[in-house]
């Protein structure tokens, strides 16, 4: 898997398809967590589509800078962010008259679709603007929260200790709760 990698930083897109295929399972428990935590209301996109629908993001990309699978499945889980936040506005703009034909729901049902999709575009700013405060920290909740990347691969992909990762958590978690209140 290594040599993967190294191959993918040295411009072989194939090795991209490669890794994606050897990390599949991988990817498609990140998607279904990422989904999960966002099952309110309709389900946006299934766990299949989302991890399709980053590969494509993967091959449009340009020069990504990924030395291993923590690095990978963190870069993956911003990707799937994305893809999700992504879908959530364009339905927001759909409902807003996007074209369709208007279809009257029960108040219940659009307030809690509306709720679910809120909290997602919430989180999604709330890291947004974690970033700008300290770009590791994000990538310490992304690779953790969404990626399920273990304390110990995180601080090797990071080129910190443990510790400093167990502290970046806490305070990306207590920032992060500030925020959403």
């Amino acid at each position: 898997m290594p040599r993967l990698f190294q191959e993918f930083g040295q411009g072989d897109r194939e090795a991209l398809s490669r890794i994606v295929e050897e990390l599949y399972d991988d990817l498609r428990r990140l998607a279904h967590v990422r989904l999960r935590r966002h099952s309110e209301g309709p389900t946006l996109l299934d766990t299949t589509a989302l991890v399709h629908e980053s590969y494509l993001r993967f091959l449009g990309a340009h020069q990504i800078q990924i030395v291993d699978r923590a690095h990978f499945l963190a870069y993956a889980s911003r990707v799937m962010r994305s893809v999700i936040v992504d879908c959530v506005r364009e339905r927001s703009a759909q409902r807003r008259g996007g074209g369709d034909v208007h279809v009257a729901l029960d108040a219940a049902i659009e307030e809690k679709i509306s709720c679910g999709e809120r909290q997602i575009l919430a989180v999604h700013q709330a890291l947004d603007n974690l970033a700008e405060v300290s770009p590791r920290l994000v990538t310490v909740v992304e690779m953790r929260y969404f990626g399920g990347v273990s304390e110990p691969e995180i601080a090797e992909a990071l080129g910190v200790t443990e510790r400093t990762v167990r502290r970046d958590w806490e305070k990306a978690r207590l920032l992060l709760a500030a925020a959403l209140k």
